[in-house]
């Protein structure tokens, strides 16, 4: 039976565990949950936010509307040949959706282990890590039109994929839910290993032939050394994205600052590594009250214990000014501000 609860704290529903309440609140475990929500009097005067994970969020304060988690669960696979599809609804944990596919033996998502959220998040925001993104193997996704109730199904082409982009941040922002993911995956592994930390790690488990296993938990490996387990410290991974600017900066700024680390990226641009710029004016492992950036990657904020998103923001205005103020380069936040 869907129920709309009223005042409901959010710290259970974001990682950060910054504790303000939803005016009303409602949990989503299938598509017809969902029709039946917008058929209520109530949805039509609020303001929406959707959360899968909240691992991609901020709140600064109480939300005044309603809040709406998307639970839906369920893996199916169609294999045929080397090809592999595989559907997730979208309220399954990202990392166990990359668990069943390396368990199964379909390649495609293990450099993807570990990142936090959900299946149904995971295009929004075309997420990406160790030399791969979403959009590598994405096919279609299926969401609710909140406006006429009915669901539709996007294609690769439809989504407009971006670095951590897509349509569902641009033109069609608040205007759908999803509600499942398919993946276009391979049962004969392409081992992606070409980001350095990966062959590293690696190496030093003696592995020369690797599986799609070995490099998921090389990847988990990495991560976990990098990055806070958000059950033991509030955080929303990494914060920032990493700025991508014109060749022509990108000469100023080496020429100032010759060991910038940098990737070219297939547009004929420029990469930089916000973590590295971050590091560089000083904020790695600083505590400023209750927040702070990670001892171990300076491009992670978190909540020390009792941090108002509000302090998170404010801590995050200082490194971007400062990130600016000595390369020229000016950060954009990853993580949703409320």
């Amino acid at each position: 039976m869907l129920q709309i609860q009223e005042n409901i704290s959010l710290k259970p529903y974001n990682s950060f565990g910054i504790d303000v309440k939803a005016h009303f609140f409602a949990e989503i475990f299938s598509e017809d949950d969902l029709k039946e929500l917008f058929q209520r009097d109530l949805v039509n005067s609020q303001k929406l936010f959707i959360i899968g994970g909240g691992s991609n969020v901020l709140f600064t304060q109480d939300y005044n509307g309603l809040v709406i988690k998307i639970s839906i669960k369920g893996i199916k696979s169609e294999i045929i040949e080397d090809k592999v599809s595989v559907t997730a609804g979208a309220g399954e944990v990202w990392n166990d959706f990359v668990n069943y596919c390396v368990a199964h033996h379909f390649a495609g998502v293990e450099n993807l282990s570990l990142i936090p959220g959900t299946v149904g998040a995971s295009p929004i925001q075309n997420i990406g890590a160790y030399g791969v993104e979403l959009k590598d193997v994405f096919d279609s996704c299926t969401a609710f039109e909140i406006k006429t109730g009915t669901i539709k199904t996007f294609t690769y082409a439809d989504c407009h994929f971006g670095y951590r982009e897509s349509i569902f941040k641009g033109e069609l922002k608040g205007q759908y839910i999803i509600t499942s993911v398919t993946f276009r995956l391979s049962s004969s592994a392409k081992i992606n290993t070409s980001y350095g930390a990966i062959e590293t790690e690696l190496q030093a488990r003696g592995i020369e032939n690797p599986n799609i296993a070995d490099v998921s938990a090389a990847v988990s490996h990495i991560r976990v050394s990098k990055l806070p387990d958000p059950s033991t410290i509030g955080n929303a991974g990494s914060f920032f994205k990493n700025p991508v600017i014109e060749k022509y900066e990108f000469a100023d700024i080496v020429a100032k600052h010759p060991d910038v680390v940098h990737y070219s990226t297939p547009d004929d641009k420029i990469k930089l590594a916000a973590g590295w710029l971050i590091e560089q004016c000083g904020w790695k492992g600083k505590i400023v009250g209750n927040t702070g950036t990670w001892k171990n990657q300076a491009l992670v904020l978190v909540n020390h214990g009792g941090a108002t998103g509000t302090e998170v923001y404010q801590f995050s205005e200082q490194i971007i000014d400062s990130v600016k103020s000595t390369f020229g380069v000016t950060l954009e936040r990853e993580v949703n501000i409320l």
